[in-house]
């Protein structure tokens, strides 16, 4: 049976490691899922997964696959196809519009769309992306151990980085950029050990998708292994808020801590949602998997009061 013909317990929209962890879960559960997803990762740039236990160096892609394979045995149908389209189905639930033609309902909808990484005009940062061009610490901060680095930017969040890396890299420049940098900021990062640079940047010099050099409108360049730029995170997909999901000014989807939305029936998981208590979205691909593994827990539980008429456990208050 296609799935335009039937009914789905749980339509997930994005196969990362959220979606997929939340797909695992119900599949589990023996709840009826069909998993979607346009195969466009985030982390796909990415040399390597890090900080997820027992996969710790797995590529992005070998991740997926051995996650797809698990999903099989558990009956979880999968479309390699993006949502074009979603709105209330007047028979109940969700009905999703798919690139290929087809339709799916649903009585609940998990969204882990994900977000995309918007980068800024750091003259070539782009092909680098993921390899020796980053933003996360925690995610390729190890990897730079021992390594010549430089960190992009002038505000306190990007002094802070650059001590931080201090940890881990064995040289590491502040690149303002032509920002300007407070005197008491220049003190603390000179007397560790980080170098600063404060000419405007006119491009990254690099062999393939490796940084050579960093090179300044004015003064010598600089040779550095890694750069860590300042990404801007958006929306993947426009589903949330074509149902009407609430965010916040980020773009963030605003979700409580089991993944509810503000529309009943809609599920929100991985990096696309964050509770208001957390001031940022969490990139860590475990915050996401564990993430999806709540939001499934809290769905099923959504269905099985549906299913005989039994208080919602996880209720959304105020709706």
């Amino acid at each position: 049976m296609s799935s335009n013909e039937c009914l789905f317990d749980v339509a997930i929209v994005g196969a990362g490691s959220a979606g997929m962890s939340a797909a695992l879960t119900l599949g589990r559960a023996h709840r009826t899922t069909l998993l979607i997803d346009a195969g466009e990762g985030r982390n796909a740039p990415a040399a390597a997964v890090h900080n997820f236990l027992t996969r710790d160096g797995t590529p992005p892609a070998e991740l997926r696959e051995l996650g797809r394979a698990e999903l099989v045995a558990y009956g979880v149908q999968m479309r390699d196809e993006a949502v074009t389209a979603v709105r209330f189905s007047d028979r109940g639930g969700f009905r999703l519009s798919l690139s290929g033609g087809d339709t799916a309902r649903a009585r609940r909808l998990l969204l882990a769309t994900g977000l995309a990484d918007e980068l800024p005009d750091q003259r070539g940062a782009g092909p680098l992306w993921g390899r020796s061009a980053f933003h996360c610490p925690y995610c390729h901060g190890y990897e730079c151990t021992g390594k010549a680095v430089a960190v992009m930017g002038s505000e306190p969040p990007r002094v802070r980085l650059a001590l931080q890396l201090s940890r881990f890299a064995s040289d590491v420049a502040l690149c303002t950029d032509g920002g300007a940098l407070d005197p008491a900021s220049r003190a603390t990062l000179e007397s560790n050990g980080v170098t600063v640079r404060c000419e405007p940047v006119t491009r990254l010099e690099a062999t393939g998708d490796r940084l050579e050099q960093i090179v300044f409108e004015s003064g010598p360049p600089l040779d550095r292994e890694a750069v860590f730029v300042v990404n801007v995170p958006r929306q993947r997909s426009g589903l949330a808020a074509l149902l009407g999901c609430r965010a916040f000014a980020d773009g963030c989807v605003e979700v409580d801590e089991f993944g509810q939305t503000s529309v009943p029936g809609v599920y929100a998981a991985g990096d696309m949602a964050r509770r208001a208590t957390v001031p940022m979205p969490m990139a860590a691909v475990i915050a996401a998997a564990a993430s999806g593994t709540v939001a499934a827990a809290v769905i099923d539980q959504d269905l099985l009061s549906a299913d005989f008429d039994l208080p919602h456990p996880f209720a959304r208050a105020g709706g």
